[in-house]
């Protein structure tokens, strides 16, 4: 308690620690977009064997964060760019912005460009930079890759219990269940990993995950996507409004606003949009297929166990026309239709 009130008094004075979380993003040859957030916390670990207190002390001490804000933080591809900014009152930094390099040029095989980041604040004596420099990457997707695919994770690709009643299943999902023995939907990884690769299996396809889910759950959804064997791809979650947030908010859900960014950035590229039928997704997908017709190939929605959500759903999809929309019980239903319209082999 007495830690707690020491950092609430005095953030920049008594730092124990700097620990710097970059988010995995994308960009172009041109463009860059990286986001993360500067804490005074240490490393969130999770073990495979750890019991349910330890994991609801995990899922505490996410959302138990002391953000640092109005940090200078500084971001380097050697060779390429060094760029600084400084952090929100949340402690969350973005960097977004054009570049004249082509930074494409040290990405990986599959298009990922690591990145150095600095904190480049004065330190106190006892406080404890956690990385000098912090680690983080950003996805350039191939010229070659035949189209992108935009997923959801809630009840898509994780099962979370969002439709259940009072929510119970989903406050038992996010605070008491270890991130490795969170179990994907039935044939989930091999239907992304068929898409990652295409027609053309060079694993080139981007993946793009989104959810409602803040960004203090960065860590935990991370290692379950990885540990899954889903195929990397920027994971992009929201942040979380106070009652005194000051900036003004924003005119779109979330999702809304991430996939347009997307569509934006990659103007030449078309996209397979994953949901499921318990929220939004359909009303949000079939809205951009409208604006965006020439661009959606396809629309998978999952289903799922809720009656009144389904036939909202069905009602949305029944006269749609714009853009083939998929109701599908299982990945292999997934499967058998992206096989029958040439998206994979």
């Amino acid at each position: 308690m007495f830690k707690r009130i020491k950092k609430l008094l005095g953030r920049y004075k008594n730092l124990d620690q700097v620990l710097i979380v970059p988010y995995r993003s994308y960009g172009t040859y041109s463009r860059l977009f990286v986001k993360g957030r500067v804490l005074d916390n240490a490393p969130l670990k999770i073990h495979q064997d750890q019991n349910k207190w330890k994991t609801f002390v995990n899922t505490y001490k996410q959302f138990d964060s002391f953000e640092i804000p109005d940090a200078e933080v500084e971001l380097q591809i050697p060779g390429k760019i060094n760029l600084k900014t400084t952090t929100n009152d949340e402690g969350y930094f973005l960097f977004n912005q054009n570049l004249e390099n082509n930074i494409a040029e040290v990405s990986n095989d599959e298009g990922w460009v690591d990145y150095q980041l600095y904190y480049r604040e004065e330190l106190e004596p006892k406080t404890e930079l956690l990385g000098d420099p912090f680690e983080g990457e950003f996805l350039i997707p191939s010229v070659d890759a035949e189209y992108g695919v935009i997923s959801d994770i809630d009840d898509t690709i994780l099962h979370t219990g969002v439709t259940s009643f009072l929510k119970w299943r989903l406050l038992k999902n996010s605070l008491l269940t270890n991130a490795y023995k969170r179990m994907p939907l039935k044939g989930a990884p091999d239907l992304y990993k068929l898409l990652h690769k295409g027609r053309a299996e060079g694993n080139r396809n981007p993946m793009f995950y989104l959810s409602n889910s803040p960004w203090n759950m960065y860590e935990y959804l991370k290692l379950f996507l990885d540990y899954n064997g889903f195929p990397k791809g920027p994971i992009l979650l929201r942040d979380i409004r106070h009652p005194f947030e000051k900036t003004i908010k924003p005119e779109k859900p979330h999702k809304q606003r991430e996939i347009f960014n997307i569509l934006k950035t990659y103007p030449d590229l078309k996209f397979i949009l994953i949901g499921d039928s318990g929220e939004h997704d359909a009303s949000i997908y079939t809205d951009i297929a409208v604006q965006h017709s020439d661009r959606i190939l396809a629309i998978y929605l999952r289903s799922v166990n809720h009656k009144k959500q389904m036939q909202r759903v069905q009602s949305i999809i029944d006269d749609f026309d714009t853009t083939p929309v998929l109701m599908v019980h299982s990945s292999a239903e997934a499967i058998t239709h992206a096989r029958e319209n040439g998206f994979i082999k």
